[in-house]
């Protein structure tokens, strides 16, 4: 049964694309799963999943792979994220995520807000892999949280640079848009729900392919 009738798991509807889930473990920049990724899949409203069907269809025509790293974000999510840049005592993750940038000033206006576009279901965070399916470097690692992460970043190796067009590209012509301070960051310009933040959690067996 679906978490929503307006929600498709992307497992199902194209297993073709990638999933590294970064929020449903600790890999992430809070340190731990967070809430409501206990039983972390990756949704997505149907029209952004058909979107980025098309996308992934596109790269792979071109010998790329198109991985997820985030997708369908629960608001109780975005809460844990909120609470965790509140907790100025915890600064575990800071080298690998933060290491230029003061915790007190990531939440704000440039990293971490109180809403996020991901609860609205049609947003995700992607990356490349290359022919032989391992990730490509594409001048910062994911949820960096530094100027070298916007993507027209010049302060990173061509060859970075030149990955990040190459995804920018296959998303924007399947019909999102980029946000610029973060190369992984597409939003689906056409996206149904663009007022509502959903909560559900994000339950792998929970997900349908239908609609």
């Amino acid at each position: 049964m679906s978490p929503h009738p307006g929600f498709v798991a992307l497992s199902a509807f194209d297993p073709g694309i990638g999933q590294d889930l970064r929020y449903a473990s600790g890999d992430n920049f809070v340190g731990t799963p967070l809430d409501g990724y206990e039983y972390g899949d990756c949704l997505l409203t149907l029209p952004a999943a058909q979107a980025l069907s098309q996308a992934g269809a596109l790269l792979k025509r071109n010998g790329y792979g198109l991985t997820v790293l985030d997708a369908y974000r629960p608001q109780r999510a975005v809460d844990h994220m909120r609470r965790w840049a509140a907790d100025l005592k915890d600064q575990a993750t800071k080298a690998a995520y933060y290491p230029r940038v003061a915790k007190q000033e990531l939440f704000g206006p440039h990293y971490i807000h109180c809403r996020s576009g991901h609860s609205r279901g049609s947003t995700v965070d992607v990356t490349l892999t290359g022919p032989d399916g391992a990730p490509m470097d594409l001048g910062t690692s994911f949820d960096f949280f530094d100027p070298l992460s916007h993507t027209d970043s010049r302060r990173i190796a061509p060859a970075a640079r030149a990955a990040r067009q190459v995804l920018h590209h296959a998303m924007t012509w399947a019909g999102f848009r980029n946000l610029p301070t973060e190369w992984w960051h597409f939003t689906l310009a056409d996206e149904p729900y663009p007022h509502t933040y959903f909560d559900f959690p994000a339950h792998h067996h929970a997900c349908s392919a239908a609609a």
